[in-house]
């Protein structure tokens, strides 16, 4: 073991640095070209949803597909080569984005035939999927993702109370309106209460009594407190994370792949490698 930590780093070791890492100038330069790549294939998969175009526009965005794909396919083998534990990345849930926005096109080449037409359109609009690969380098993204965790309870507790609500003034509201205002039954009644309580107000029903329209009233008025309440719990959570001490690493162990390390860890705290 002693031996294993004091040699020199081979090359598996040191593009899995460059690759898994963001910590060195070649981890950075890689994230950002990286980056580069997939905010263009996001933008190259809205473009091509637009109908009207000149053909040689779809061409290209067609022949730029193929360069991102071969990229990104590359980007998967080689993540999966640099580690001595490949499963551990292929299944977790960055190694199964990575794959659905790469094995569209792929795919799409072996489904032919007009009535397939539809299934390849929803094949390709998996590429979408890249969008989620930005999220692993935004440092300040593990910060809301901590506060999101920690504020799950209250938020779950707090959407509780608000179907209870929309339960209660659902049926109150189909009690005084009736169908000949539109509710014509409890479950529409509710999905009224909740489309007023959020303030969205897409009008198809509305109380037309004027009792009726004072519940309206005080269900518009509660829906803005209500607003602002998973606001405030996901503020404070926040706040209380920026105080402690957060794991911006990006520090990844080569024999186990594990990612948390504390800030300047020299050793892996699950297997004790040399990180």
């Amino acid at each position: 073991m002693k031996q294993s930590q004091t040699k020199e780093p081979n090359w598996r070791e040191k593009l899995h640095e460059i690759i898994y890492e963001a910590d060195t100038p070649a981890g950075k330069a890689f994230d950002i070209v990286l980056l580069i790549v997939i905010v263009l294939s996001i933008i190259f998969v809205m473009i091509e949803s637009i109908k009207g175009l000149d053909q040689w526009i779809y061409d290209l965005l067609f022949y730029a597909e193929w360069v991102v794909t071969i990229l990104f396919t590359l980007e998967y083998v080689a993540r999966i080569v640099v580690i001595r534990k490949p499963t551990r990345y292929i299944f977790s849930f960055y190694g199964i984005i990575d794959l659905l926005s790469t094995i569209p096109l792929y795919l799409s080449m072996f489904i032919t035939g007009g009535a397939a037409l539809f299934t390849i359109r929803a094949l390709r609009l998996l590429r979408i999927f890249r969008i989620l690969k930005i999220n692993r380098y935004i440092g300040e993204g593990n910060k809301l993702m901590v506060a999101l965790r920690d504020s799950r309870a209250k938020i779950l507790v707090f959407l509780f109370a608000v179907v209870v609500l929309s339960l209660i003034f659902g049926t109150v509201m189909y009690i005084v309106e009736g169908a000949e205002s539109g509710f014509t039954s409890i479950p529409i009644s509710v999905y009224w209460c909740i489309v007023t309580l959020t303030t969205v107000g897409f009008g198809d029903i509305h109380p037309v009594t004027p009792l009726g329209q004072f519940i309206a009233a005080v269900i518009m008025i509660m829906g803005y407190g209500i607003i602002a309440v998973p606001t405030g719990i996901v503020s404070a959570e926040y706040s209380k994370i920026s105080r402690k001490e957060i794991l911006n690493n990006t520090q990844s162990c080569y024999n186990c792949n594990e990612k948390q390390h504390f800030n300047k860890a020299n050793f892996c705290h699950k297997c004790g490698y040399k990180l």
